[in-house]
């Protein structure tokens, strides 16, 4: 089902984006502001979605769970409706994706630890800021999402920044940057049977329905523990095994380099790297929610959906998910799954020889081409090769000292990490057309905001405003950076 390869997702992410963005920014006008974005031919609404106050964002959200085509056969709030199920608009799906994933321009370091000096701090693990917030900068997230065309991946952890220094930036452009990038991955819709196995029952009439658009962030929680384990050696710690009750062999060779004699926990750190990933996929699910306001879309964020499902590894030929390859461990009873060959692999075996093979990968996205700390990677300074490459080292002795603990932990538990799962999903953001007459049926006044009524009115101009103006200027991402970079 899936026979995409590394080669595939690279491909699709480069080949025909000029033609992509000259097809869709095409006949684009001048921005009159500087920095702000400008789009040639805005869709009916988009003047209201770039001008919708937050507030309103924070304080109308709500879970609008009925969409058109829905129905709730029995009981106090039943209704069939009577309209059929409609995909949302592709101008809406691009918003609500880059609003969950987006890129924002370059990341800002982390700036300073005085243990570091004059050295600065290594932790991130990408030089592109996204919508949402990531531990330490590592953005190990990706997006997969799901509609009635099928199910695609929109990779940009590691994607540099699109936002000029000291420019415009064109609403259509930057749409177009990602969907570029979006790579297909099957042709319908996510399969999800609305049985209890697969799915709560209280989400088996509304989630994943026919019309909606399901975004699914996964973290490689593996990565993330490498990760987190490099950001302990370089402060001068370690983990031991505290589920067998000793120490990790081997360890006492790094006596200089960290605290033997204060180890943490490893289940204490695996929890607080799922922890951090999962407010990672939160968060980003949440600034989409909030783009529904505005957008005047139904939705909502859940976890109602068994993710072993979700990632294709509920054991059901018939229900094959997102494809992702699982192991059953002996003596464990859920399945370990490690990501999609040559699309989105966690950072352990299969997918890698070793332990050792995943840090140095690590490292090298973090000091390689494109990485946070390589010299040549632009970013928001002034002196950005000086910033870039004033990043503390991570030489020979801390590679080997954090793959000696990654390979205790893969070798000991036959798994990475040992006790928190290698690929983890969690929250979802359901997307779909509100059907507003089943609240004005059962719902008092102020069940949705004047955007989701205002949303399927033909001919409204204060709906998409402005829509018949040749230019609009779009003030969505004001550059901060500065113009002189070197």
């Amino acid at each position: 089902m899936f026979d995409q390869t590394r080669r595939n997702v690279l491909g699709a992410s480069v080949i025909g984006a000029s033609g992509l963005l000259s097809g869709i920014a095409s006949g684009a006008t001048p921005a009159r502001q500087k920095n702000d974005v400008t789009t040639a031919a805005p869709e009916r609404g988009l003047a209201q979605v770039t001008g919708f106050p937050l507030i309103q964002a924070i304080h109308g959200r709500r879970s609008r769970r009925f969409a058109k085509g829905a129905s709730i056969p029995d009981g106090p709030l039943a209704y069939t409706s009577k309209s059929p199920a409609a995909p949302i608009t592709e101008m809406e799906k691009m918003l609500l994706l880059t609003t969950v994933a987006g890129n924002t321009g370059w990341a800002n370091l982390i700036p300073h630890n005085k243990n570091y000096a004059p050295k600065i701090p290594n932790y991130a693990g990408a030089a592109g800021g996204r919508t949402f917030p990531s531990s330490a900068g590592f953005h190990t997230s990706e997006i997969f999402f799901t509609d009635d065309t099928g199910v695609y991946f929109l990779p940009t952890r590691d994607m540099a920044s699109i936002i000029s220094v000291g420019a415009e930036t064109d609403l259509d452009a930057y749409l177009g940057a990602h969907r570029s990038r979006i790579v297909k991955l099957a042709d319908q819709r996510l399969n999800v049977p609305r049985s209890p196995e697969h799915m709560e029952m209280h989400n088996e009439w509304c989630g994943n329905v026919p019309g909606s658009t399901l975004i699914i962030p996964v973290a490689d929680l593996a990565q993330h523990m490498v990760l987190t384990l490099c950001y302990l050696v370089q402060n001068g710690a370690c983990v031991y095994d505290d589920v067998n009750g000793r120490p990790i062999p081997a360890m006492e060779n790094f006596a200089g380099l960290v605290d033997l004699q204060n180890p943490y926990p490893l289940t204490f750190i695996e929890q607080l790297a799922l922890t951090e990933v999962t407010v990672e996929t939160s968060t980003a699910c949440y600034a989409g929610a909030l783009m529904l306001q505005a957008l005047g879309l139904g939705g909502w964020i859940y976890d109602g959906l068994n993710p072993f499902t979700v990632q294709g590894a509920s054991g059901d030929p018939a229900v094959p998910g997102l494809g992702f390859r699982f192991d059953m461990i002996p003596g464990k009873p859920l399945p370990h799954v490690t990501g999609l060959p040559g699309v989105f692999e966690a950072h352990c075996p299969p997918h890698f020889p070793d332990m050792r093979a995943a840090v140095e990968a690590v490292v090298e996205r973090k000091f390689g081409k494109g990485g946070p700390f390589h010299g040549e990677t632009k970013g928001p300074y002034k002196r950005s090769e000086i910033i870039r490459s004033s990043a503390a080292p991570m030489g020979a002795e801390f590679v080997d000292c954090v793959s000696v603990m990654a390979q205790y932990i893969y070798d000991t538990f036959g798994r990475f990490p040992a006790t928190v799962p290698a690929i983890f999903n969690l929250m979802y953001l359901q997307a779909h057309r509100l059907d507003t007459e089943f609240y004005d049926t059962h719902f008092a006044p102020g069940a949705y905001l004047g955007t989701h009524a205002e949303h399927d009115k033909t001919g409204a101009e204060t709906r998409w405003g402005c829509a018949a103006r040749s230019e609009l200027l779009v003030p969505l991402f004001r550059s901060t950076q500065s113009e002189a970079e070197v």
